[in-house]
């Protein structure tokens, strides 16, 4: 009885055994590679052959031993290829010359006899050549053998048929010379140039033999059509890499001239019956390429595919578009590119059939790209209220805002949105069902599942947009339908960020529980929910954007009347807060809470624009939404959501300064009260840094804008009475603890006095000013430097030399004009050759410095 080995002892022998045949396989290989090696003709000085060493070679695993390299022969050979080269290109250049310019009192008979003798003897020698093994040498005399054909044919042209049309003789010639050159590569089956000019050959003769016809454009579409064909069965089955390189180059030219040849027909037709013959062309060329790539290798085979699915459309389609009416051209072509989607279920292989599914997606994209432009016109159209506020808005203005893009795309953009977003919307419910069904072809995943459903969320809602445009609704119900929209968007954001975090949630514990479990379908199940999640997050992220920039364009729509746009402001700040305390995902969660807080200083804007407020007045009341961004902040405290909220708050607080820049007055005020919100917020461990000094730069940038705004021409008599307690306070402040920050304890004391007098030191004509000044900023540096104050040091140190180069620029500048033009750029090109060559010395000084001063205090 015969003992059956089980499955996994079975595959265990089987791997041995062909592990065995591998390194007898690789055994053997290296022993044939020393035998050529020793074959090859070697230097005249070096050994004919060296032995393999002993010992080496034929034990189990073991490869046969070292041999000594062969001398490469690329060079010689390259440098023949060179010279063989140049000299084929001269004589080609000499047989031009000789054919085309007379020579001596010979006429064009004579050259012509003498140039068909040549050509002969130039077919010839390569023969003879082959069979003395010098390839290279025949392969230069054949590209001259080529070269002279094409004069033979010029010279035939001249002597024999002077009066013959010279497109049909053309056509006629390159028949001539495919048929040639092919009997001459087949006979000489070891020239690798011979069949590929054979190919370039076949590519004339029908085209030039139906445009020397005069034929119409459709039947030159079939000549280009036939040639691509004969193209495309070339390069499948011709014999060569060069033949099937050329002839795949002739089918991209000549099937992509047919097929825009056919389509433009077809676009052009006047009815039904004048699209049949250009659809008639397109169907073939789709079976065509559908036949080609059923045999073609795995990447050409998705082209062809997708070439045949897009010409089966411009067919089929091109027929259904003379018989509508041209509203409909779009949507008619995008039928049928939905009608491919059937090939889940034909027998294709699968990169064919992956071809068509492109070809499909490539219809629906086209047909897309077609419909936005009404939808971005739809939406971007209320900027234009943004200059006029609150002027009022007649009925059914979106409408007129979109007819710039023509009524017909305006009529059927949204049905082409409807027929996508519904095919989506129904891929993304029965996911489970259509996997199955495109398993041959395809196995999309989890996050192609969230595409799938993202889109058809976003084309969905610019659906229901661009209809109410279409259709010209009133202005109030434009609004409010725009309002659902985004509570609606904000409910599927909210709830896909709470599965999504469920999801993540229940992945990670079933991995973990898979752990333990033994199996693969302890894995599977696991690995479920998290895919899920990723599917639902791209839908909840995409919802939420789509949430946002519908509230920024129902935002910019309500701009047309108070009344709107107290309404949605209103709205829109309830409903983001109301989602940010809904959601459980920290990053949607935050941008809820920003975009309420955006809305809520939109509706501070409003408010102070029913109050008759001019900008500069309104700022101070725009500081309202900061502040409450600073109270909520201390009520989060650590949470993630806080530093977005006071950031966002931050944002407010700098369009209030912006509209307060025009008066001073208000500007000192409104960066006074920033300053008060930037020391409450100081006032938490975890903004006390960054707060803290911001708080010190608003005060004293307001106390120097008020001294601008007085006319103040001495402000040392304002910032010295704070200076110096703020400094007494700072001493006090050092003694308590030694390690606190120089720029803690003497920085708002000396910038509130050193910064202002040398704003006006820059534009004091006299001398006193600048000499007190450079005086205190020089002792301020002396005693940053003697107590190691990184502060003063640098605050001294900066308004030193800015008040010295005040003091020497008239100088400088005369110095510079009497100076050569050439002088200054010599002497920075010397400068930086200086700093170039000691550049690394440079490099650690600059780090030393950089050391230095982060020591101090």
């Amino acid at each position: 009885m015969e003992h059956v080995p089980p499955p996994a002892e079975e595959l265990a022998l089987l791997d041995r055994e062909l592990a065995q045949l591998d390194a007898r396989r690789a055994q053997l290989l290296s022993r044939r590679a020393w035998l050529v090696s020793a074959l090859q003709p070697q230097t005249p000085n070096g050994p004919r052959w060296s032995t393999p060493p002993v010992g080496h070679g034929w034990g189990p695993g073991q490869p046969w031993g070292s041999a000594p390299r062969a001398p490469k022969p690329s060079a010689p050979r390259s440098a023949q290829n060179v010279l063989l080269t140049l000299g084929g290109l001269l004589l080609t250049v000499a047989a031009v010359a000789f054919t085309l310019v007379s020579w001596g009192s010979m006429g064009i008979g004579g050259r012509s006899a003498v140039l068909a003798l040549v050509t002969l003897a130039a077919l010839a020698a390569p023969a003879v050549l082959l069979r003395r093994k010098l390839a290279a040498t025949a392969e230069a005399l054949a590209a001259l053998a080529l070269a002279l054909t094409l004069l033979d044919v010029y010279a035939v042209h001249a002597v024999a048929a002077p009066d013959a049309d010279g497109l049909t003789f053309t056509a006629v010639a390159s028949a001539v010379l495919a048929a040639l050159w092919t009997a001459y590569g087949l006979a000489l089956g070891k020239l690798h140039l011979p069949l590929p000019a054979a190919v370039f050959f076949v590519q004339w003769p029908l085209l030039l033999g139906a445009w020397a016809a005069g034929a119409p454009a459709i039947v030159i579409g079939w000549a280009l059509l036939v040639t691509a064909a004969l193209d495309g069965a070339i390069a499948l089955w011709g014999k060569g890499l060069g033949v099937r390189v050329t002839a795949g180059i002739g089918l991209a030219v000549m099937g992509s001239a047919a097929l825009l040849t056919g389509l433009g027909e077809s676009l052009t037709a006047d009815g039904p019956l004048g699209a049949v013959l250009p659809g008639a062309l397109l169907l073939t060329a789709a079976v065509v390429a559908l036949a080609g790539a059923w045999r073609a290798p795995n990447g050409y085979a998705q082209v062809g595919g997708a070439v045949a699915g897009l010409a089966a459309v411009a067919a089929v389609g091109g027929v259904l578009r003379a018989a509508v009416p041209g509203t409909w051209n779009v949507p008619v072509y995008l039928l049928c590119g939905l009608a491919l989607l059937s090939v889940v279920r034909a027998r294709l292989p699968r990169s064919a059939g992956r071809g068509v599914l492109a070809a499909a997606g490539a219809v629906v994209a086209g047909a897309l790209v077609w419909a936005l432009p009404p939808v971005a016109a739809v939406l971007l159209g209320p900027v234009q209220l943004v200059a006029e506020v609150w002027a009022g808005a007649p009925d059914g203005f979106r409408g007129a805002l979109g007819a710039s893009m023509g009524w017909s795309q305006m009529a059927t953009a949204p049905v082409v949105l409807a027929v996508v977003a519904g095919l989506l919307g129904a891929a993304y419910r029965w996911w489970p069902s259509l996997v199955r069904i495109a398993a041959p072809l395809a196995a999309p995943g989890a996050k192609a599942r969230g595409a799938v459903g993202a889109g058809a969320l976003v084309l969905g809602w610019g659906t229901l947009l661009l209809a109410a445009a279409t259709l010209g609704v009133p202005y109030a119900v434009a609004v409010a339908l725009e309002t659902v929209l985004v509570a609606v968007l904000l409910v599927v954001a909210v709830r896909g960020a709470g599965a999504s975090a469920g999801g993540a949630s229940a992945g990670a514990g079933m991995a973990e529980g898979a752990g333990v479990a033994e199996g693969d379908g302890a894995g599977a199940s696991a690995g479920a929910p998290a895919a899920a999640g990723r599917g639902r997050s791209v839908v909840t992220v995409t919802a939420l954007v789509a949430a946002v920039g519908g509230a920024v364009s129902v935002g910019l729509l309500s701009l047309a009347t108070e009344a709107a746009a107290y309404a949605v402001f209103g709205a829109l700040v309830v409903l983001f807060a109301v989602a940010a305390l809904r959601t459980r995902a920290v990053v949607e969660q935050a941008v809820f809470a920003v975009a309420a807080v955006v809305w809520g200083t939109a509706l501070t804007g409003c408010v102070a624009g029913s109050l008759g407020l001019a900008p500069h007045e309104a700022a101070p009341l725009l500081l309202l939404v900061p502040a409450l961004t600073v109270l909520l902040g201390a009520r989060l405290r650590l949470h993630p959501v806080a530093l977005p909220v006071e950031l966002a708050g931050a944002l407010g607080a700098l369009v209030a300064i912006g509209l307060a820049v025009g008066r001073a007055p208000f500007l000192a005020l409104v960066l006074a009260l920033c300053g008060v919100l930037a020391a409450g917020a100081a006032v938490r461990p975890e903004r006390r840094p960054v707060a803290g000094y911001l708080a010190a730069v608003l005060f004293v940038t307001a106390t120097w804008v008020r001294l601008a705004a007085s006319d103040v021409s001495a402000p040392e008599a304002y910032t010295l009475p704070v200076t110096v307690p703020a400094l007494v306070v700072g001493v006090l402040r050092r003694r308590k603890d030694p390690e606190a920050s120089s720029w803690t304890a003497y920085g708002p004391g000396l910038a509130a006095t050193l910064l202002p007098s040398l704003a006006v030191a820059w534009t004091d004509p006299g001398w006193l000013r600048p000499l007190l000044l450079g005086v205190a900023a020089l002792v301020v540096t002396l005693l940053g430097a003697k107590y190691r104050l990184q502060a003063l040091l640098l605050l001294g140190g900066a308004v030193l030399a800015l008040d010295t180069l005040h003091e020497l620029a008239p100088y400088v500048v005369q110095v510079a004009g009497a100076l050569p033009r050439w002088l200054p750029p010599a002497l920075a090109g010397l400068l930086l050759l200086a700093v170039g060559a000691t550049y690394e010395q440079r490099l650690r000084d600059a780090r030393k410095l950089k050391d230095v001063l982060g020591r101090m205090r």
